[in-house]
């Protein structure tokens, strides 16, 4: 008889049978084997919140096949990924294969190399029910508030709308951000700067004291002002008051975890935070590289422990040593405290599986997009363990012969380099000449400046995540699903990637905070987060706090349906009058954001869309002429998006399609962009605009993003997923 190990994916399946023997059969679930019914609650609330589970019909052949095997087995191993997903999969597969305890072992390991499983098969351990707890709390706690207040928003605003824990906080601190800047005014200030000359060299110096007062931000509020300071300035000499030189160092940053990895990568790359997390999975399940085998490249990706393994400082240390030189290395390796109270400590941060195994030595093997995160995952777990950078930095202040006004000039150098020889970062040096006190200087330009403040940014994703992290809102595994849901939903768009609420995006927030102000109260939702690490630590039990916070939810749920109305929330009186009926017109909210729409309906259908000012939108005219009856034809926009219609409507009713863009170039022949066209059966498809000279198409919407595997374009799937376009790339099976 056989072992047999089941994990979550056939890559991480494939690499794991590189390290094992024919004693061993490995079998992947594909993910959950189990979950709630999906068009049903499947909670039982008055039943202390017991959950109905079903196997998925997609699932049932797999898990019937898991379950056949399993009993033929000698023993079964489950190696699912070592957190409250991976628990809970090993639970569900142990609930439905019903076989005797000692049959069943739970291994777990944080990295795929042939030293961890084995060592991880030596010490299995049983399946960690409060992990499960949490687990199961969670998906919960969403279920009941995915079901109740979802149903809600369809009757009060629009059908197809959904509410979430994270994702309705997420969304508040994007439209707060937008009002922000909405409401900023922006503030004028002056500063003086002077260009000095000494020893044939050149250096700017800016005006920092009079009188021996600090000049702050908003010292000199506009020109007169500067220009007075320039007159005073006139004919006068200059020279050095003091100089004052220090030597500083700037130390590395930690390892990676899952929140930092998504930040930088990107600010690097502009990845997504989902398309980040993809191309570290791909790196921990492991690539192909040596020989045809797959090797598990990085250690686990969903973490937020700084930890790192002793072997992995040991082995570093050396590697520094030997390639860069004992000046550069640390004796004993350096070690960094997590800062989060809930990370568990037994885990790591993300490093490689290997120090040895460099970005060059897999220049040649790796996708760029895979090769590109693996160089970043590498330096810094590298860098986190050399030496600091010296800097040191001089300071020169500049007097006038007058005595009331003073300049000051900084200059920083690189005196060594330390873990910025493997993780460069950007350090502005400024040479200054070498100088002495009341050494004179030739002043060759004074220049006043006018400067205006300005708005915060909008969020990029990885300021998104961040924001989520320092306010305890979600964990690991929640961030990048989280920011596409909002996306997907379209209450969020993308705009120069950076995030931005749309109409349907704010009205559904500002319902949610002055209704029900806990669902997107920032410190409710982080004690939430709390409560299921208590449930995941054995500290607390998961049916009190879903009762906790459900019986006052669902009374608020009540009441707010008695007292809302659609009309109040989603309805505005204007100063429009209906050119059909001649009734008032009003602005409304629909899924895809607000329109003007006659109050004489349903008798009288007309509408008309506003453009992201809130004003009405004129049709846009264009050079064509209908051909039925030689009018110009305009662009409107309807259900379907943006299309042609001739101006002589009613009388004339001729419409062409539009084809609507997506930004994404076509793939095929490099010239053209893929663009949203629909044929006869009104049925929406992808394809070149350049057709017929290109026939490119795609069935599903492209994302914009390359497949890490194969390189072609991944397209929107089913049920928020993202998969390749290619049918035959190998992880689509």
């Amino acid at each position: 008889m056989k072992n047999l190990i089941i994990v979550e994916s056939p890559t991480k399946a494939k690499t794991l049978s590189n390290f094992l023997d024919k004693n061993f059969i490995i079998e992947s679930s594909y993910g959950h084997v189990r979950d709630l019914p999906k068009n049903e609650m499947g909670v039982d609330i008055k039943n202390n919140f017991e959950p109905r589970y079903v196997i998925p019909t997609k699932n049932r052949k797999r898990v019937n096949n898991l379950k056949k095997i399993s009993e033929k087995a000698r023993v079964v191993y489950f190696a699912t990924d070592e957190d409250r997903e991976g628990e809970a999969i090993s639970w569900h597969l142990q609930k439905i294969f019903q076989l005797p305890k000692e049959k069943i072992k739970r291994i777990a390991f944080h990295e795929i190399t042939k030293e961890a499983v084995l060592e991880a098969l030596k010490n299995p351990r049983d399946i960690d029910l409060n992990l499960v707890d949490a687990q199961q709390a969670r998906r919960i706690l969403d279920r009941l508030v995915g079901y109740e207040l979802s149903p809600f928003l369809w009757r009060k605003v629009a059908k197809g709308l959904s509410a979430g824990r994270v994702q309705s906080v997420a969304v508040r601190l994007i439209v707060e951000r937008e009002r922000e800047i909405q409401n900023f005014k922006a503030q004028e200030y002056w500063t003086i700067e002077g260009d000095f000359k000494a020893h044939d060299k050149t250096f700017n110096a800016k005006l920092n004291k009079i009188n021996g007062k600090a000049v702050n931000k908003f010292y000199l509020k506009n020109k007169e002002e500067a220009d007075k300071i320039l007159k005073e300035l006139a004919g006068a000499k200059y020279s050095v008051n003091n100089v004052e030189s220090k030597d500083y160092k700037k130390y590395p940053l930690p390892p990676f975890i899952t929140s930092s990895l998504q930040q930088e990568a990107n600010r690097r790359f502009g990845f997504s935070a989902r398309q980040t997390m993809t191309l570290a999975q791909m790196l921990y399940e492991g690539v192909e590289i040596e020989g045809g085998k797959s090797i598990g490249l990085i250690t686990y990706m969903r973490t937020d422990s700084l930890n790192l393994a002793d072997k992995f400082i040991i082995s570093t240390e050396n590697f520094i040593n030997n390639n860069f030189g004992k000046n550069y290395s640390i004796i004993g390796g350096r070690h960094f405290k997590t800062k989060s109270r809930v990370a568990q400590e037994a885990h790591e941060a993300i490093r490689p599986t290997e120090v040895s195994r460099t970005p060059e030595s897999l220049a040649k093997i790796l996708e760029p997009k895979l090769l590109n995160l693996y160089t970043l995952i590498w330096q810094r777990a590298v860098a986190s363990q050399m030496t600091e950078a010296k800097i040191k930095s001089t300071i020169i202040e500049i007097k006038t012969d007058q005595g009331k006004y003073n300049f000051q000039a900084n200059g920083n150098i690189l005196a060594f380099d330390g873990y910025l020889k493997v993780y460069p970062t950007t350090i502005q040096e400024t040479e200054l000449p070498d100088l002495q006190k009341n050494e004179e200087l030739e002043l060759l330009k004074l220049n006043s400046l006018q400067h205006f403040t300005q708005p915060p940014a909008r969020y990029s994703e990885a300021g998104l995540v961040k924001a989520l992290e320092e306010k305890g809102i979600g964990r690991p595994s929640t961030y990048a699903p989280t920011i596409a849901t909002i996306i997907e939903r379209k209450y969020v768009e993308r705009e120069d990637r950076r995030l931005k609420p749309t109409d349907i995006g704010i009205i559904v927030n500002d319902l949610l905070v002055e209704h029900f102000p806990k669902i997107v109260d920032y410190q409710f939702t982080a004690k939430m987060e709390d409560d299921l690490d208590e449930i995941a630590n054995g500290e607390k039990k998961w049916q009190p706090m879903l009762q906790e916070f459900y019986l006052p939810f669902k009374e608020n749920l009540e009441e707010k349906e008695q007292a809302l109305s659609k009309k109040e929330i989603t309805e505005e009186k204007t100063d429009e009058v209906c050119e059909k009926c001649g009734s008032p017109m009003i602005i409304k909210i629909g899924r895809y954001g607000k329109f003007l729409a006659c109050s004489n309906f349903p008798k009288c259908r007309n509408t008309k869309k506003l453009n992201n000012d809130g004003e009405k939108e004129e049709p846009e005219q264009t050079d064509q002429v209908c051909e039925k009856c030689g009018k110009p034809m305009v662009i409107k926009s309807g259900r379907w998006g943006k299309f042609l219609a001739c101006s002589g409507y009613p009388e004339c009713r001729n419409i062409k399609n539009i084809n609507q863009g997506t930004d994404v170039a076509c793939p095929q022949c490099n010239q053209g962009e893929i663009v949203a066209r629909r044929g006869k059966s009104r049925k929406t498809f992808y394809g070149c605009n350049r057709y017929p000279e290109c026939n490119f198409i795609l069935w599903s919407k492209p994302t914009g993003e390359e497949c890490p595997a194969c390189g072609s374009l991944m397209v929107y799937g089913k049920n928020k997923t993202t998969i390749c376009s290619n049918k035959e790339c190998s992880t689509n099976k």
